[in-house]
């Protein structure tokens, strides 16, 4: 099974992610962690290029076509071998923030976004995504005052990250079987029981994939 966690910046996405993946080790099941940009040797050397502030002149089909780089590198090496030995497999980000941040933050073409997609992934698509819901602004203040490194894309406007969050509710809204909404704005203790809930309900008895 393929689970993918998504969300705006400072949503708490990652907290939640390492939390998940304790709780399903805890049931003795094979989990795979991983996280985009990133996933490999070369796809964090990508995931350098991609943050560094220095690199604030990056055109946006640049930076799409990097982190499209990263992700089938990402999928090739280390996704699909997980998934053929019927592992479960949690990534921090996968496609969608393409879609959310390049496509409806960028105002790249979706088509385009959607075709070299497609390729990259091999057409390796998520069983469930979570996405955690928490206004633009909120989640940024929140990144602040977590005191982790502030990076290239953090950087943007407001106006940046309030379209990347409109274009995830608009991807959750068209495939309801597939995403599920958190209301992230809560206690990390509350969201993670509303995580663990969906996910025992996907897994199914015995812990094992069940249908969406």
């Amino acid at each position: 099974m393929f689970i993918t966690l998504e969300g705006p910046d400072g949503s708490g996405k990652t907290t939640q992610a390492h939390l998940l993946v304790a709780w399903l080790r805890e049931r003795g099941l094979p989990v795979v962690q991983t996280r985009e940009p990133g996933g490999s040797d070369i796809g964090d050397q990508i995931r350098g290029i991609l943050h560094d502030s220095a690199n604030a002149r990056m055109m946006a089909r640049t930076e799409f076509l990097l982190y499209s780089a990263s992700r089938a590198q990402h999928v090739g090496e280390l996704i699909l071998p997980a998934l053929e030995e019927d592992r479960i497999v949690i990534s921090d980000r996968y496609a969608d923030s393409s879609i959310a941040y390049q496509g409806y933050g960028r105002g790249l073409d979706l088509e385009t976004i959607l075709s070299v997609t497609a390729f990259a992934t091999q057409g390796v698509e998520p069983d469930l995504t979570l996405y955690f819901d928490i206004a633009a602004g909120e989640g940024l203040q929140r990144r602040l005052l977590s005191g982790e490194a502030w990076n290239r894309m953090d950087a943007e406007a407001l106006a940046f990250h309030e379209r990347v969050r409109r274009g995830y509710l608009e991807l959750a809204d068209a495939a309801p079987s597939r995403w599920v909404v958190i209301d992230a704005d809560r206690r990390v203790e509350d969201v993670q029981r509303d995580v663990r809930d969906v996910v025992d309900r996907r897994l199914g008895p015995g812990g094992r994939h069940a249908a969406a």
